[in-house]
This record gives C-alpha cells, sequence and structure tokens, in this order.
C-alpha cells in the first residue's frame, strides 16, 4: 500500500468488524447464560437451528480475518512512520494476552487469547511472498476446515487477512465493484450448495451445542450437522464480507449502516463490554430459566446500547476507552483520548 492509504483510516473494515460483533455475541451468549436445549417444534428450536445454520462459524471467522488485516496494517504503517514495528506489535500482543486470560475468567473459550497467542505465530509471515502466504493459508484452511476444526481455523484466516494487506484487496474498493460483485457470487454460490448440504442433516430434535465421538469414532446426527457447520462456515463468512461490502459502494447502505460503522471502532471495548452486559443480565434474570428466544432480546437490547453509546463516545473522543488503554500499552505512552474543539466543531 502507498503511505497515504496506509495513515488513512479504513472504514469497510470498521463496518465489517461492527458487522461481525453482532453475530458473535448471538452465539456466545448461549453457554454464558447457561441456555438449556429447547423443546421440540417451538420457536427456541426454530432459532437455534437458524444460529447453527447462519450464524455459528460465521462471524468469529470474520473476526479472525480481520485481525488478520489489521496485523498487516499496524506493522506496514509503523514501518512507513519509521517506528520499531516488532517491538510495537509484540506489546500489543502482550497486552491482548493479558487481556484474554482476565477475559477468560469470566468468558471460557473466549478469542483474545487465541488471537494473542497466533499472532506471535504470524508474526514471522510478515516478510514472507504473499503468495508463498496465500498457499499456506488456503492449505491449512482446508485441513482445519474439513476437520472441522474451530480453533485451528484461526490460523489460516488470519493469514489469509494478512495476504488480504499484502494484495491491497481493501485499497480503492470503488473501483473494484465489478470484482466484488463476481466474487460475492461465487461466494454464494458455493456457500449455498454448503447450507444445502448442512440443511439436510438437521437433527430431528432439538440438540446440545457440543461435538461428541462415540467409541468407534462415529459421530451422531448432532455431531455431523455442528461439524459441517464448522467446516463451510468460511464459505458464508466469504459471502457476508462480500455482500456487505457490496451494499457499501451505494451512499444509501454507507447510511444506512453508519452505525456499524463506529460499532466497528470500538470493537475492543464492545467486544469485551458484551461479556460484561451478558453476566449482568444473567444475575439480573437468575430466577428466570431463559430460553433461546430471551436471549435474543437481550442481544438486541445490548445492540442498541452498544451502538448509540459508540456512536456518542467517538463524537467527544477519538478512540474507545479499551483501545486508548491497548495503545497507551503499545506505545509506552499516555496520548490524548477527547478530540481537540476544532474536531468537535466540524
Amino acid at each position: 500500500m502507498k503511505e497515504h492509504q496506509l495513515n488513512r483510516r479504513i472504514d469497510d473494515l470498521d463496518y465489517l468488524r461492527g458487522f461481525a460483533l453482532l453475530g458473535i455475541i448471538l452465539v456466545n451468549i448461549l453457554p454464558l447464560l447457561n441456555i438449556n436445549v429447547p423443546a421440540t417444534d417451538t420457536l427456541d428450536a426454530s432459532y437455534q437451528r437458524f444460529l447453527y445454520l447462519f450464524v455459528e462459524g460465521r462471524f468469529f471467522t470474520i473476526f479472525s480475518f480481520l485481525f488478520g488485516v489489521g496485523f498487516y496494517l499496524f506493522i506496514s504503517r509503523a514501518i512507513t512512520k519509521g517506528e520499531r514495528a516488532y517491538i510495537l506489535f509484540t506489546r500489543r500482543l502482550i497486552a491482548l494476552f493479558v487481556m484474554g486470560i482476565v477475559h477468560s475468567t469470566f468468558h471460557p473459550g473466549e478469542a483474545l487469547l487465541f488471537y494473542a497467542v497466533i499472532g506471535f505465530i504470524i508474526l514471522p509471515f510478515y516478510k514472507v511472498n504473499r503468495r508463498i502466504n496465500l498457499v499456506i493459508a488456503l492449505i491449512l484452511l482446508l485441513f482445519f476446515a474439513s476437520a472441522a476444526a474451530k480453533a485451528g481455523l484461526i490460523i489460516p484466516l488470519m493469514l489469509l487477512g494478512l495476504v488480504c494487506g499484502q494484495y491491497g484487496v481493501f485499497e480503492n474498493l470503488s473501483q473494484k465493484t465489478k470484482k466484488l460483485a463476481i466474487f460475492t457470487t461465487v461466494a454464494f454460490l458455493f456457500s449455498a450448495i454448503g447450507l444445502y448440504i448442512q440443511y439436510q442433516s438437521i437433527p430431528s430434535t432439538p440438540f446440545f451445542h457440543m461435538i461428541f465421538a462415540n467409541e468407534d469414532g462415529t459421530f451422531d446426527e448432532t455431531s455431523t450437522f455442528l461439524r459441517l457447520g464448522i467446516t463451510i462456515g468460511p464459505l458464508l463468512s466469504a459471502f457476508y464480507i462480500g455482500l456487505l461490502l457490496l451494499l457499501l459502494r451505494f451512499n444509501i447502505f454507507q447510511k444506512l449502516f453508519a452505525p456499524l460503522k463506529y460499532y466497528g471502532r470500538m470493537a475492543l471495548t464492545n467486544y469485551l463490554g458484551q461479556t460484561f452486559f451478558i453476566l449482568i443480565a444473567a444475575n439480573v434474570l437468575i430466577t428466570s430459566q431463559l430460553s433461546y428466544i430471551d436471549t435474543l432480546f437481550i442481544c438486541l437490547f445490548i445492540y442498541v446500547f452498544q451502538l448509540i453509546f459508540s456512536i456518542i463516545w467517538l463524537r467527544f473522543f477519538v478512540m474507545g476507552p479499551l483501545e486508548w488503554l491497548w495503545r497507551i500499552i503499545t506505545y509506552w505512552k499516555v496520548i490524548p483520548l477527547r478530540k481537540k474543539q476544532s474536531d468537535l466543531n466540524s
């Protein structure tokens, strides 16, 4: 990327981060609130099927991919400015690791810990030829997807994000509408095929959201359905990304989805904040046995609050509170958080 392109913020990535956060909470809330398996032939059962067809394994992949893009942009911008890029990024990952450890005490299995560890793994790939990185990423993606290894997918997804940075995929997207439309169409066709295959394996009754193997290594219908969901997850994620980016080429959708941009600019604050609000809901509603649909309403409430909060906060401050703390640790110096008066009046 050219220097002036590296130094400006890419709004499309913020929209995508915000979009990814909307989907992540819908699944994360289930284990955090210990939601029981829904009854057969209920609205809860239908919603469960919807989640595991269109949400689970689709949005965390987008988030992981975007971390890789952000990794490339951070290193490249630091190098362009003559800063000690690798030292800065190492501090950044250590800070993320610590936040991940703290967060995991409240949310076991959370993503930040994995991102920090895998960030160190893919750090050397920044200097590797982009074609080599692309081949490695695709091979690993096929391997982990076919094995239905959800955690393993983070590695190739982050590496693919790095590769997209190397190829300048997010540069001048307004001039790539035709290519974007072709990508989105192809992704739609493959994801539709994948969804059809997964749909054929939907369990006859509602299910527990864990994958189990029998003693002989076989999987029951629920585990087969869930494994297929993980396998085709990157295909749907690619379609979601392509569709959103395609819509954002039109001003009407940029304005309509504008809250997502602010939501994504405070991705770290809002991601950790989601867990905070879910745990508050758990304490407030502790006397009630919550259902799948109940979790949807809780998520909608959290959406509204966080979207409004993000818009108001970024009206007066340059970044989210946890993003600011993360930046202080990264650069080891305090930077101004409040916007300048000239910016507030603009």
